[in-house]
């Protein structure tokens, strides 16, 4: 039951990010936007988290995880945007993650994914296909290297959910966001005072996003995304972000009016169908009726042991 729980909080909560993103971005710039995130959630966290109990070593590891998860996939998603990378570009490269990470998985963890579950996987990035088709043109003087920018990132946070499944399963998921925000804000911070992008715009709208992105994206998103992995699979945690593209179509319809399309339709029920396919347990029980039969001295063939 709290599987579940935390997988449908995730998608909701990680997908709430990219509106957080549009609301921020469009009122004082991304750098800036991602700065403030980060400060206003490392000075929250602090205040309430005032001694972390981690040795030396699990802090230069959770501060390997917020460089990764948080800095580099944060980072190259939001710089490929504002260099004209077009947003369903950099989805469609971010729906790479969950066939990447179980791939990878199964060379460093040894998670072995089945056939039904690479379906899923494949399947799944059809459907993020179609919901994201209509906007993978771009800006006409965005530079090609830009486009390796999403790669970056979708990389950076596989090598995050490699790396947190291997090392830190023993370290308090809120410890972990201590340390993760505050190397975030150190890196963001001077970012973007080094390019003149710290100072906040004075606006109510700019710090209504801050605040979304700080409480859903970053407490609620990436805490669900570090207890589900603890709880269950890396392939079963990483294909749950096929559903947060379908799940930012809707609520980008339902708070900016953007269009819905038959074919962004089409593929939201097939990231459902495919990420059921991943999700459903691997040997279906059987019913205690059926083993009795079988197991009934009537039965002509001997159960097997």
């Amino acid at each position: 039951m709290w599987t579940f729980v935390l997988g449908a909080g995730f998608v909701v909560l990680w997908s709430s990010g990219f509106v957080g993103a549009t609301l921020g971005a469009s009122a004082g710039g991304a750098i800036t936007l991602l700065a403030w995130r980060f400060v206003l959630a490392a000075v929250l966290l602090l205040l309430w988290r005032r001694r972390i109990s981690l040795c030396p070593r699990q802090i230069a590891v959770q501060a390997g995880l917020g460089l990764l998860s948080q800095g580099g996939y944060l980072y190259g998603v939001y710089q490929a945007a504002d260099l004209g990378v077009a947003a369903g570009t950099s989805a469609l490269v971010a729906a790479l993650q969950p066939i990447a990470a179980a791939a990878l998985g199964q060379v460093v963890l040894g998670e072995r994914a089945n056939i039904r579950q690479w379906a899923g996987l494949v399947g799944g990035l059809a459907g993020v296909a179609l919901v994201v088709g209509g906007d993978v043109s771009g800006h006409p003087g965005t530079p090609l290297w830009a486009y390796a920018l999403p790669f970056g990132a979708m990389l950076a946070l596989v090598s995050a959910t490699l790396l947190e499944r291997r090392t830190t399963s023993e370290v308090p998921v809120a410890d972990s966001l201590v340390v993760q925000c505050v190397v975030s804000a150190l890196g963001f911070g001077t970012l973007a005072a080094a390019t003149g992008q710290l100072a906040p715009p004075m606006t109510g709208s700019f710090w209504f996003a801050v605040l979304c992105v700080v409480v859903l994206s970053t407490f609620g998103g990436y805490g669900c995304y570090w207890l589900l992995l603890r709880r269950t699979s890396v392939t079963t945690t990483s294909s749950l972000l096929y559903l947060t593209p379908p799940v930012t179509m809707l609520a980008a319809w339902a708070m900016f009016g953007q269009q819905l399309t038959v074919s962004g339709l089409l593929g939201l029920v097939i990231c459902f169908a495919a990420v059921a396919l991943v999700l459903l347990p691997r040997k279906l029980s059987v019913p205690r009726s059926m083993m009795a039969t079988c197991s009934s001295p009537m039965s002509s063939t001997p159960p097997r042991r």
